[in-house]
Protein backbone atom coordinates (compact mmCIF):
# COMPACT_ATOMS: atom_id res chain seq x y z
CA UNK A 1 0.00 0.00 0.00
CA UNK A 2 2.87 2.04 1.27
CA UNK A 3 4.59 1.97 -2.78
CA UNK A 4 1.36 2.86 -4.42
CA UNK A 5 0.77 5.56 -2.07
CA UNK A 6 4.93 7.11 -2.88
CA UNK A 7 4.51 6.05 -6.82
CA UNK A 8 2.94 9.18 -8.28
CA UNK A 9 5.48 11.57 -6.49
CA UNK A 10 8.21 9.64 -7.17
CA UNK A 11 7.07 8.75 -10.78
CA UNK A 12 6.47 12.76 -11.24
CA UNK A 13 9.80 13.66 -9.69
CA UNK A 14 11.35 11.00 -12.37
CA UNK A 15 9.36 12.36 -15.57
CA UNK A 16 10.38 15.78 -14.57
CA UNK A 17 14.09 15.35 -14.41
CA UNK A 18 13.55 13.22 -17.64
CA UNK A 19 10.95 14.54 -19.79
CA UNK A 20 11.41 17.44 -22.36
CA UNK A 21 9.36 19.78 -23.94
CA UNK A 22 7.95 19.26 -27.29
CA UNK A 23 10.03 21.45 -30.04
CA UNK A 24 12.43 22.43 -27.47
CA UNK A 25 16.05 20.32 -27.16
CA UNK A 26 17.13 19.18 -24.38
CA UNK A 27 20.95 18.63 -23.38
CA UNK A 28 20.69 16.19 -20.53
CA UNK A 29 24.76 16.47 -18.94
CA UNK A 30 24.44 20.53 -19.53
CA UNK A 31 21.21 20.61 -18.02
CA UNK A 32 20.04 23.32 -20.37
CA UNK A 33 16.86 23.37 -22.00
CA UNK A 34 16.74 25.20 -25.75
CA UNK A 35 13.13 26.55 -26.66
CA UNK A 36 14.51 29.16 -29.24
CA UNK A 37 12.42 30.63 -31.62
CA UNK A 38 9.48 27.52 -31.40
CA UNK A 39 6.59 29.61 -31.99
CA UNK A 40 5.59 29.09 -28.37
CA UNK A 41 2.46 30.94 -27.18
CA UNK A 42 3.55 29.84 -23.48
CA UNK A 43 6.02 28.60 -21.38
CA UNK A 44 5.68 24.97 -22.40
CA UNK A 45 4.76 22.35 -19.11
CA UNK A 46 6.99 19.38 -18.78
CA UNK A 47 10.83 21.25 -18.02
CA UNK A 48 13.20 19.17 -16.39
CA UNK A 49 13.44 20.55 -13.13
CA UNK A 50 17.34 19.97 -12.30
CA UNK A 51 17.80 22.53 -15.07
CA UNK A 52 19.87 25.66 -14.54
CA UNK A 53 19.54 27.65 -17.90
CA UNK A 54 16.34 27.80 -20.15
CA UNK A 55 16.06 29.59 -23.60
CA UNK A 56 12.73 31.08 -24.41
CA UNK A 57 14.12 33.65 -26.62
CA UNK A 58 12.08 34.26 -29.91
CA UNK A 59 8.94 33.29 -29.42
CA UNK A 60 5.18 34.81 -29.24
CA UNK A 61 4.26 34.45 -25.45
CA UNK A 62 2.62 37.49 -25.11
CA UNK A 63 2.17 36.65 -21.36
CA UNK A 64 4.00 34.91 -18.38
CA UNK A 65 1.84 33.53 -16.28
CA UNK A 66 1.41 32.82 -12.90
CA UNK A 67 3.57 29.47 -11.59
CA UNK A 68 4.54 29.33 -14.62
CA UNK A 69 7.86 27.62 -13.36
CA UNK A 70 7.28 25.98 -10.56
CA UNK A 71 9.36 23.46 -9.90
CA UNK A 72 12.80 24.49 -11.44
CA UNK A 73 14.24 25.41 -8.16
CA UNK A 74 17.74 24.86 -10.08
CA UNK A 75 17.31 27.22 -12.37
CA UNK A 76 20.08 30.11 -12.68
CA UNK A 77 19.46 31.47 -16.11
CA UNK A 78 16.04 32.00 -17.84
CA UNK A 79 15.90 33.77 -21.13
CA UNK A 80 12.82 35.53 -22.83
CA UNK A 81 13.96 38.27 -24.97
CA UNK A 82 12.20 39.19 -28.17
CA UNK A 83 9.08 37.06 -26.96
CA UNK A 84 6.29 39.21 -27.61
CA UNK A 85 5.58 40.00 -23.93
CA UNK A 86 3.13 42.34 -22.67
CA UNK A 87 1.95 41.16 -19.51
CA UNK A 88 3.77 39.76 -16.65
CA UNK A 89 1.37 38.19 -14.33
CA UNK A 90 1.30 38.47 -9.99
CA UNK A 91 4.16 35.70 -8.92
CA UNK A 92 4.85 34.18 -11.89
CA UNK A 93 8.88 34.39 -11.10
CA UNK A 94 8.64 33.44 -7.52
CA UNK A 95 9.12 30.29 -7.67
CA UNK A 96 12.45 31.09 -9.07
CA UNK A 97 14.42 31.69 -5.65
CA UNK A 98 18.06 30.89 -7.22
CA UNK A 99 17.73 32.72 -10.49
CA UNK A 100 20.61 34.94 -11.34
CA UNK A 101 20.12 36.00 -14.51
CA UNK A 102 16.37 37.11 -16.46
CA UNK A 103 16.47 38.67 -19.87
CA UNK A 104 13.28 40.65 -20.63
CA UNK A 105 14.62 42.64 -23.23
CA UNK A 106 12.86 43.65 -26.51
CA UNK A 107 9.68 42.77 -25.53
CA UNK A 108 6.57 44.94 -24.48
CA UNK A 109 6.24 45.60 -21.67
CA UNK A 110 4.47 48.85 -20.12
CA UNK A 111 5.05 47.97 -16.57
CA UNK A 112 6.06 45.75 -13.98
CA UNK A 113 3.88 43.85 -11.24
CA UNK A 114 3.95 45.11 -7.92
CA UNK A 115 5.42 41.77 -6.73
CA UNK A 116 7.93 41.51 -9.49
CA UNK A 117 10.86 40.75 -7.23
CA UNK A 118 9.00 38.82 -4.68
CA UNK A 119 11.29 35.83 -3.76
CA UNK A 120 14.06 36.82 -6.35
CA UNK A 121 17.01 38.17 -3.58
CA UNK A 122 19.68 35.86 -5.88
CA UNK A 123 19.16 38.05 -9.03
CA UNK A 124 22.15 39.32 -10.18
CA UNK A 125 21.71 40.35 -13.27
CA UNK A 126 18.72 41.28 -14.97
CA UNK A 127 17.35 43.21 -18.59
CA UNK A 128 14.65 45.16 -19.32
CA UNK A 129 16.42 47.13 -22.15
CA UNK A 130 14.00 47.94 -25.49
CA UNK A 131 10.52 47.62 -23.73
CA UNK A 132 7.64 50.19 -23.45
CA UNK A 133 8.28 51.27 -19.52
CA UNK A 134 7.36 54.39 -18.67
CA UNK A 135 7.18 54.47 -14.79
CA UNK A 136 9.57 53.11 -11.70
CA UNK A 137 7.41 53.01 -8.81
CA UNK A 138 9.14 52.05 -5.31
CA UNK A 139 7.88 48.12 -5.09
CA UNK A 140 8.07 46.04 -7.81
CA UNK A 141 12.03 46.27 -7.74
CA UNK A 142 12.05 46.34 -4.03
CA UNK A 143 13.52 42.37 -3.63
CA UNK A 144 16.35 42.77 -5.80
CA UNK A 145 19.17 43.03 -3.11
CA UNK A 146 21.65 40.66 -5.09
CA UNK A 147 21.47 42.71 -8.27
CA UNK A 148 24.28 44.09 -9.73
CA UNK A 149 23.58 44.88 -13.31
CA UNK A 150 19.93 46.43 -14.40
CA UNK A 151 19.51 47.21 -17.97
CA UNK A 152 16.89 49.80 -18.26
CA UNK A 153 17.65 51.46 -21.59
CA UNK A 154 15.30 52.30 -24.34
CA UNK A 155 11.99 52.28 -23.06
CA UNK A 156 9.64 55.11 -22.46
CA UNK A 157 10.46 55.91 -19.11
CA UNK A 158 9.88 59.69 -18.21
CA UNK A 159 9.35 59.05 -14.12
CA UNK A 160 10.92 57.53 -11.46
CA UNK A 161 10.15 56.96 -7.64
CA UNK A 162 12.36 58.50 -5.56
CA UNK A 163 12.89 55.10 -3.70
CA UNK A 164 13.05 53.13 -6.89
CA UNK A 165 16.56 52.13 -6.30
CA UNK A 166 16.26 52.29 -2.73
CA UNK A 167 17.13 48.48 -2.28
CA UNK A 168 19.48 47.97 -4.95
CA UNK A 169 22.58 48.52 -2.85
CA UNK A 170 25.11 46.65 -4.47
CA UNK A 171 23.84 48.10 -7.84
CA UNK A 172 27.24 48.30 -9.89
CA UNK A 173 25.99 49.01 -13.37
CA UNK A 174 22.91 51.27 -14.16
CA UNK A 175 21.71 51.47 -17.64
CA UNK A 176 19.02 54.21 -18.34
CA UNK A 177 20.29 54.98 -22.12
CA UNK A 178 17.56 56.11 -24.86
CA UNK A 179 14.02 57.19 -21.96
CA UNK A 180 12.64 60.40 -21.47
CA UNK A 181 14.17 61.37 -17.98
CA UNK A 182 14.29 65.20 -18.02
CA UNK A 183 15.87 65.39 -14.14
CA UNK A 184 18.52 63.58 -12.51
CA UNK A 185 16.63 64.27 -8.89
CA UNK A 186 18.61 64.37 -5.52
CA UNK A 187 17.92 60.96 -3.59
CA UNK A 188 17.46 58.40 -6.79
CA UNK A 189 20.77 57.34 -5.91
CA UNK A 190 21.18 57.90 -2.28
CA UNK A 191 22.16 53.89 -1.75
CA UNK A 192 24.04 53.26 -4.78
CA UNK A 193 27.19 53.92 -3.18
CA UNK A 194 28.59 50.66 -4.79
CA UNK A 195 27.79 51.92 -8.30
CA UNK A 196 30.53 51.73 -10.90
CA UNK A 197 28.72 52.92 -14.29
CA UNK A 198 25.56 54.96 -15.01
CA UNK A 199 24.61 55.55 -18.11
CA UNK A 200 22.06 58.19 -18.99
CA UNK A 201 22.71 59.23 -22.57
CA UNK A 202 19.95 59.93 -24.69
CA UNK A 203 17.24 61.15 -22.41
CA UNK A 204 16.17 64.84 -22.52
CA UNK A 205 18.02 66.03 -19.39
CA UNK A 206 18.04 69.73 -18.86
CA UNK A 207 19.02 69.63 -14.62
CA UNK A 208 20.78 67.25 -12.56
CA UNK A 209 20.45 68.48 -8.94
CA UNK A 210 23.17 69.72 -6.88
CA UNK A 211 23.62 66.21 -4.32
CA UNK A 212 21.81 63.72 -7.03
CA UNK A 213 25.33 62.81 -7.54
CA UNK A 214 26.87 62.81 -4.07
CA UNK A 215 26.25 58.98 -2.79
CA UNK A 216 28.18 57.29 -5.85
CA UNK A 217 31.46 57.03 -4.11
CA UNK A 218 32.52 54.46 -6.72
CA UNK A 219 31.37 55.87 -9.92
CA UNK A 220 34.14 55.01 -12.64
CA UNK A 221 31.83 55.93 -15.69
CA UNK A 222 29.29 58.75 -16.14
CA UNK A 223 27.25 59.08 -19.49
CA UNK A 224 25.40 61.90 -20.17
CA UNK A 225 25.60 62.35 -24.02
CA UNK A 226 22.85 63.44 -25.95
CA UNK A 227 20.91 65.27 -23.56
CA UNK A 228 19.01 68.81 -23.10
CA UNK A 229 22.54 70.23 -20.84
CA UNK A 230 22.72 73.72 -22.04
CA UNK A 231 24.48 74.60 -18.50
CA UNK A 232 26.12 72.87 -15.29
CA UNK A 233 27.10 73.64 -11.89
CA UNK A 234 30.49 72.72 -10.48
CA UNK A 235 29.39 71.91 -7.04
CA UNK A 236 27.19 69.26 -8.50
CA UNK A 237 30.22 67.68 -10.17
CA UNK A 238 32.40 68.03 -6.73
CA UNK A 239 30.40 66.09 -5.19
CA UNK A 240 31.70 63.22 -6.92
CA UNK A 241 34.36 61.98 -4.02
CA UNK A 242 35.24 59.36 -6.06
CA UNK A 243 39.19 57.64 -7.10
CA UNK A 244 38.94 58.42 -11.01
CA UNK A 245 35.77 59.11 -12.86
CA UNK A 246 35.23 59.46 -16.52
CA UNK A 247 32.43 61.73 -17.78
CA UNK A 248 31.10 61.61 -21.42
CA UNK A 249 28.88 65.01 -22.38
CA UNK A 250 28.89 65.68 -26.15
CA UNK A 251 26.13 66.07 -28.00
CA UNK A 252 24.48 68.44 -26.21
CA UNK A 253 22.85 71.80 -26.75
CA UNK A 254 25.95 74.23 -24.65
CA UNK A 255 25.31 77.69 -24.30
CA UNK A 256 29.15 79.06 -24.52
CA UNK A 257 29.55 81.38 -22.41
CA UNK A 258 32.57 82.42 -19.73
CA UNK A 259 30.24 80.61 -16.98
CA UNK A 260 30.46 77.18 -18.89
CA UNK A 261 34.21 77.48 -19.77
CA UNK A 262 34.95 78.23 -15.97
CA UNK A 263 32.79 75.31 -15.26
CA UNK A 264 34.29 73.02 -17.56
CA UNK A 265 37.75 74.18 -16.51
CA UNK A 266 37.12 73.74 -13.16
CA UNK A 267 36.57 70.20 -13.71
CA UNK A 268 39.20 69.26 -15.79
CA UNK A 269 41.47 70.91 -12.90
CA UNK A 270 40.06 68.70 -10.87
CA UNK A 271 42.10 65.39 -10.15
CA UNK A 272 39.75 62.34 -10.22
CA UNK A 273 37.52 63.85 -12.62
CA UNK A 274 38.00 63.32 -16.78
CA UNK A 275 35.68 64.62 -19.72
CA UNK A 276 36.51 62.11 -22.24
CA UNK A 277 35.30 64.02 -24.92
CA UNK A 278 35.32 66.88 -24.37
CA UNK A 279 37.44 67.59 -27.46
CA UNK A 280 33.61 66.93 -28.98
CA UNK A 281 31.74 69.51 -26.98
CA UNK A 282 29.90 71.80 -29.42
CA UNK A 283 28.54 74.97 -28.70
CA UNK A 284 24.71 75.57 -29.66
CA UNK A 285 24.26 79.18 -28.42
CA UNK A 286 24.62 82.08 -28.66
CA UNK A 287 24.59 82.36 -32.39
CA UNK A 288 27.90 83.66 -33.23
CA UNK A 289 29.17 80.67 -31.29
CA UNK A 290 27.13 77.72 -32.79
CA UNK A 291 28.93 75.14 -34.15
CA UNK A 292 31.98 76.20 -32.54
CA UNK A 293 34.09 73.34 -30.59
CA UNK A 294 34.50 74.63 -27.33
CA UNK A 295 37.96 73.51 -26.72
CA UNK A 296 38.75 75.92 -29.76
CA UNK A 297 37.66 78.67 -28.03
CA UNK A 298 40.03 78.60 -25.07
CA UNK A 299 39.63 81.61 -22.88
CA UNK A 300 38.01 83.60 -25.96
CA UNK A 301 35.25 83.56 -24.25
CA UNK A 302 36.11 85.10 -20.86
CA UNK A 303 38.41 87.86 -22.83
CA UNK A 304 35.38 88.56 -24.69
CA UNK A 305 32.94 89.09 -21.71
CA UNK A 306 35.93 90.41 -19.60
CA UNK A 307 36.39 93.36 -22.52
CA UNK A 308 32.52 93.58 -22.89
CA UNK A 309 32.79 94.81 -19.14
CA UNK A 310 35.69 96.70 -19.58
CA UNK A 311 34.03 98.72 -22.15
CA UNK A 312 30.85 98.97 -19.69
CA UNK A 313 32.92 100.19 -16.64
CA UNK A 314 34.93 102.85 -19.24
CA UNK A 315 31.79 103.94 -20.79
CA UNK A 316 30.05 104.39 -17.46
CA UNK A 317 33.63 106.14 -16.24
CA UNK A 318 33.50 108.67 -18.77
CA UNK A 319 30.21 109.57 -18.62
CA UNK A 320 30.57 109.95 -14.78
CA UNK A 321 33.66 111.78 -15.19
CA UNK A 322 31.59 114.03 -17.68
CA UNK A 323 29.06 114.89 -14.94
CA UNK A 324 31.46 115.90 -12.79
CA UNK A 325 33.26 118.68 -15.18
CA UNK A 326 29.93 119.76 -16.42
CA UNK A 327 28.99 120.52 -12.58
CA UNK A 328 32.18 121.67 -12.12
CA UNK A 329 31.50 123.78 -14.83
CA UNK A 330 28.29 125.16 -14.37
CA UNK A 331 29.21 125.69 -10.83
CA UNK A 332 31.84 128.20 -11.21
CA UNK A 333 30.15 129.50 -13.70
CA UNK A 334 27.55 130.47 -11.16
CA UNK A 335 29.86 131.49 -8.83
CA UNK A 336 31.43 133.96 -11.72
CA UNK A 337 27.51 134.99 -12.01
CA UNK A 338 27.18 135.89 -8.64
CA UNK A 339 30.56 137.75 -8.30
CA UNK A 340 29.89 139.45 -10.84
CA UNK A 341 26.22 140.38 -9.94
CA UNK A 342 27.63 141.82 -6.16
CA UNK A 343 30.52 143.91 -8.21
CA UNK A 344 27.74 145.81 -10.08
CA UNK A 345 26.15 145.94 -6.45
CA UNK A 346 29.29 148.02 -5.31
CA UNK A 347 29.52 149.87 -8.34
CA UNK A 348 26.14 151.68 -7.56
Amino acid sequence: MLAVILLPPLLDAVLGLTLCPSHCLCDEPSDLVDCRSRGLVRVPPNVPHGIWLLDLSGNRLTKVHTRSFVGLWSLKILLMSNSSIQTLQPQCLSSLQFLERLDLSFNRLRWLPQDFSQRLSSLQDLQLDHNLLQHLDSTSLADFESLRKLDLSYNRIRAMDVGAFSRLSRLSLLNLTGNGLNVLKDGVLSRQQRLEVLLLGHNNISLIETQALAPLRSLTLFGLKGNQLEHIRFKTFLKLQTTSTHLQMSFNPWTCDCELQRVFGKIRHVRHLHVDDYKDIVCHAPLQQAGSFLASLDSQLCIAETASVLVITITVMLAVIGTLIKAEHNRSKNKQTASDTDSERQDR
